[in-house]
């Protein structure tokens, strides 16, 4: 008889889902069932079982928000189950797909982990040989974020004992599992996921569809158990059936994406990895194939500390080569924000744990979920030991697709790593054949490469891959009309990848992320807490290291690791980048706190030790470029002699201010109208503009509130031109001027400063901001044509087109900027340097009168979205921006270094010379210490920052008379020529250089 296609696949799925599945499962039993509410933060094993448990009744409501329920399941064992293999079943209250939910963690008595308890895994398996079943599940409530679809929720604020339950405990039964049944299920599922992908002309999907229909003749509803023999014997020829040899093949490679913080804790994390890595380890006693890749060795960390049995087991498997340590990073960071050496940071101790703990060194970046990527990160990658680099973010660019999915990515220095963006756009697969035919027809590269990658497994507490998913895998290993499926490492994939397209294509620059553009700028606590620890990590290093080679003081080691891990945690692509709930900003703004009243402790500890005793003020500059009189990374004593005050005048309630360099003319309502350099005589402010000119636009993004940031918000700009007051004041020969404003709910107080005979106006505002869904940005007007723009990026720049000539143009309306920005002409140019801000809009102006379009800079300040953290940035905030006249990259560079390293005064006797200088033009000094290995070595890393090839000296004042160039990992790779304590060096274009001066003692 004739069927109609798609009427057959109907049926078959039809079958599959309503009476196949359910069939797998039989012989429920229910289990009697104790439970125990904390009303606080989770609590041990040991602690949480020993108290009281009362008696719990499935259909029970369970869970006020964030809180953790433990029940107790216990029950007889049925004897006489042969063909069946029986499990404890736990329904928490699920709700749709895994993750973003309540999760569970499943212990034997004894308080031995058995596996975690999730939507799609809530399978418990019982001990062979076990008569009596006596399990413990740790239930956390956690509050679905997800499903409130991107709007204002409170329950990201914390725990809430007072609300309601949130979920509804369904079962938690003894059930006999009939495997066959399922065998037969899988069969189902492949085969008409195929016949729903292959093509109507396809000969295959004609097979495929003929034998469903045979098989749904074969299976009795009533008794699917004695239909499977029949119905899989009809189906086993087509799955029998092997791949074409030109077939694209994926290389699967298990994953569970777990966010270190966002719509939950930290401590939330910690039991999530918790629940995904023990299912993991239980799956891999089934399916030995499996390869399972983990990055972010933070994770790891904690299971060593919190779960040291578990973390034993996961060690086995590494060693075996099931648990693969992938990336190395301490976590999945940002890289668009933290600063250069944060970077190395993070792969020096995200590959030191790995090697330390496991004997392994990953050689793959891993950051399938960040938002962006660095123009420096391929240099950095590649000094720190590694050879490729996988994302999939880019899979989400809303406007320009990347026309590339296994490429070479060029930084800006000319170094590359081999790169992969796997086609089927997804960090969550799940290998249904839907994925699987969009990752075939969806990779670009055809003609020069054979394979992709497939990170499969449920993310963020949804327990990682599944039984489910390796069956799948199993039959589409060789499958006609499938993609074959193998599983690899992500080393295996990448060697056979490199090895099969060595000639792939070149992509030179960043990897600009075409959404989430609004994360250069939300919780700004985060960026200025991120900015200011970066800077004092530098400082507590530099004078450290001075301490102890100048007076053989003891260097901090394990105060500056502890700095350094908070910081590193913080910069995870969902903490730096503003976009968690409430709870994790406001641990994050505490964190960020502690660890700035340690580095200063820190530093004011080594400061003391290098002034000794005395009387005099004691300068120090921590900064690579001399500031204020003092040397770079040295000290000075005594204040230098100022010049003559600015002169000061009023014409028309107009302010003018003249530094015999800069003459600036202020409006009466507080803007800046004119600032002329008088060097030049040029003006630098465009027709009918203002600069430092507060301006307020609406914030309403089409989607995900705190990542986006739409284009069209420029259409809203509304300049803050309302005056409460204004007032000037001089102090030690500069000129202030204080502008008070009030605008919406919020006021702003902008401080104006120019020095004596400064190339420099440099300006702070301080915000009490109350406003929703807005974006607060100051903006300078220039009267200068810039096609492109230069912005400090890590270890160098970046320059980037400030028209929309095309789509990629148009696309970069809002960037991402370190300490500064800088447009310019062949003779004059102009620099923005900040203390805080990442997020920088740079672009053409039109000036009707002059007929010649004009630049101007915009920084993003403060915005005030409402999803996941309905309070976002409400509150006091502080921001210091410089506006640099006459300036080149150098300028810029200098500007941005002195901003973020102010320098100190400390009362003491003496002034020491620093331990290290530099010279060349454009060599930048960006980190001074002693090396992680504790052997006293000192650790110099430098870089070219103009974008020029230079040679210059390396010197240091200090014993040591060999030295070497080494890797970012602190390891050798070349001898130095030492002479008299210093070496010459050669730099490429932003070339990154780390020297190793061995085992120096103290100052001759």
């Amino acid at each position: 008889m004739h069927q109609h296609p798609q009427r057959t696949i109907d049926r078959a799925r039809r079958m599959l889902d309503e009476r196949v599945w359910p069939a797998v499962e039989h012989s429920a039993t229910p289990l009697q069932i104790t439970a125990r509410r904390l009303a606080g933060e989770p609590e041990p094993f040991d602690q949480a079982t020993a108290g009281p448990f009362e008696p719990f009744t499935p259909g029970s409501r369970w869970g006020e928000p964030w809180t953790t329920t433990w029940f107790r399941l216990q029950g007889a064992v049925p004897v006489g189950r042969a063909g069946a293999e029986p499990v404890v079943a736990v329904d928490l209250g699920f709700e749709g797909g895994p993750g973003f939910q309540s999760e569970g963690l499943a212990y034997r008595a004894d308080g031995s982990i058995l596996k975690g308890v999730q939507p799609r895994n809530h399978y418990v398996p019982i001990d062979d040989q076990l008569t009596m079943i006596d399990i413990y599940v740790e239930a956390a409530a956690n509050p679905d974020l997800a499903a409130v679809a991107f709007r204002p929720t409170r329950l990201g604020d914390g725990i809430d004992v007072d609300g309601e339950p949130h979920y509804r405990f369904r079962r938690a039964d003894l059930v006999l599992l009939d495997r066959d049944v399922e065998a037969l299920a899988v069969d189902l599922d492949v085969l008409i996921g195929w016949a729903e992908q292959l093509r109507p002309d396809e000969p295959r999907r004609a097979k495929i569809i003929r034998s469903l229909g045979q098989a749904c003749d074969l299976i009795d509803p009533q008794r699917i158990a004695d239909s499977v023999p029949a119905a899989r014997a009809e189906l086993a020829p087509l799955l029998e059936q092997p791949a074409t040899a030109s077939a694209h093949r994926l290389a699967a490679v298990g994953h569970a994406h777990i966010d270190s913080a966002w719509l939950w804790p930290v401590r939330e994390t910690v039991r999530k990895c918790t629940r995904t890595f023990s299912n993991v380890l239980s799956l891999i006693e089934d399916y030995p194939e499996l390869r399972f890749a983990c990055s972010q060795a933070q994770q790891y960390a904690w299971i060593e500390e919190q779960q040291p049995k578990l973390f034993a087991r996961i060690a086995e498997a590494v060693a075996a080569g099931q648990f693969v340590p992938a990336g190395g990073m301490w976590v999945e960071s940002d890289t668009n924000m933290p600063g250069g050496e944060a970077l190395v940071r993070q792969f020096l101790y995200g590959k030191s744990y790995f090697a330390d703990r496991f004997g392994v060194e990953p050689q793959e970046v891993w950051l399938p979920d960040s938002f962006g990527y660095s123009a420096a990160l391929p240099q950095i990658a590649a000094l720190a030991g590694y050879r490729w680099f996988l994302t999939q973010k880019l899979a989400w660019h809303p406007t320009n697709k990347f026309p590339h999915h296994t490429f070479w990515w060029e930084g800006i220095d000319g170094s590359r790593v081999f790169a992969h963006l796997p086609p089927v756009d997804s960090y969550l697969a799940e290998l249904t054949p839907a994925e699987l035919q969009h990752a075939s027809t969806n990779f670009s590269d055809h003609a020069g490469a054979g394979t992709s990658l497939v990170p499969f497994g449920h993310g963020d507490g949804g327990g990682g891959p599944t039984r489910l998913m390796m069956e799948r895998a199993r039959r589409q290993a060789d499958l006609e009309g499938a993609p074959p499926v193998e599983h690899l490492t992500p080393t295996e994939f990448f060697e056979r990848a490199q090895a099969d397209y060595s000639d792939a294509p070149t992509w030179v620059g960043e990897l600009y992320m075409e959404a989430h553009r609004g994360t250069y700028t939300s919780q700004a606590a985060m960026k200025r807490g991120n900015r200011r620890a970066e800077h004092l990590l530098r400082e507590a290093e530099l004078w450290s290291a001075s301490a102890t080679l100048r007076t053989g003081a003891d260097y901090p080691y394990d105060a500056l690791d502890r700095c350094w891990k908070t910081v590193l945690l913080h910069q995870f692509h969902d903490i730096l980048p503003g976009s968690s709930i409430a709870w994790v900003h406001r641990e994050a703004r505490a964190a960020y706190d502690s660890v700035l009243a340690d580095l200063e402790q820190l530093i004011m500890t080594a400061l003391t030790t290098l002034a000794g005793s005395g009387d005099t003020i004691v300068r120090f500059n921590a900064a690579p470029v001399p500031a204020d009189g003092v040397p770079a990374l040295g000290a000075a004593e005594g204040l230098a002699a100022g010049s003559e005050a600015p002169i000061v005048q009023r014409d028309d309630d107009r302010l003018i201010i003249d530094n015999r360099t800069l003459r600036m003319i202020i409006e009466p309502d507080g803007t800046i109208s004119s600032l002329i350099d008088l060097r030049s005589a040029r003006e630098l402010v465009a027709e009918d503009a203002r600069l430092a000119d507060l301006v307020i636009h609406q914030d309403l993004p089409n989607a995900f509130d705190a990542w986006d940031l739409d284009a069209f918000y420029r259409g809203s700009a509304t300049p803050i031109r309302s005056l409460d007051s204004l007032q000037v004041s001089e102090s030690d020969g500069a000129v202030t001027v204080e502008v008070k404003r009030s605008f919406g709910s919020s006021s702003a107080l902008q401080t104006i400063t120019i020095s004596p005979g400064s190339d420099r106006v440099d300006f702070a505002v301080d915000v009490d901001w109350q406003e929703r869904e807005k974006l607060l940005k100051v903006v300078f007007g220039l009267d200068l044509r810039a096609d492109e723009s230069s912005a400090e990026i890590q270890f160098g720049h970046l320059r980037r087109p400030t028209h929309d000539n095309t789509t990629w143009d148009e696309a970069k309306f809002e960037i991402c900027a370190q300490r500064w920005v800088h447009v310019g002409e062949p003779r004059f140019g102009v620099a923005v340097a900040n203390d805080s801000t990442y997020g920088h809009s740079v672009r053409r102006i039109e000036q009707q009168a002059a007929g010649r379009p004009g630049t101007e800079i915009g920084l993003s300040l403060l915005r005030a979205p409402r999803y996941p953290d309905p309070d976002t940035d409400q509150g006091s905030h502080r921001a210091r921006y410089s506006l640099i006249t006459g300036a080149g990259i150098g300028d810029a560079v200098a500007a941005g270094l002195r901003l973020n390293l102010p320098v100190r005064r400390i009362t003491g006797g003496a002034a020491p010379e620093p331990i290290v200088t530099v010279d060349g033009e454009g060599i930048v000094i960006e980190a001074i210490k002693l090396a992680e290995d504790r052997s006293g070595d000192l650790i110099v890393r430098l870089y070219e920052s103009l974008g020029a090839r230079t040679r210059g000296r390396l010197r240091w004042d200090i014993d040591g008379d060999r030295a070497e160039i080494v890797d970012l990992l602190e390891r050798g790779s070349g001898t130095c020529d030492v002479v008299d304590h210093g070496v010459d060096v050669e730099l490429r274009p932003f070339q990154i250089l780390t020297v190793r001066i061995s085992a120096p003692g103290v100052t001759r």
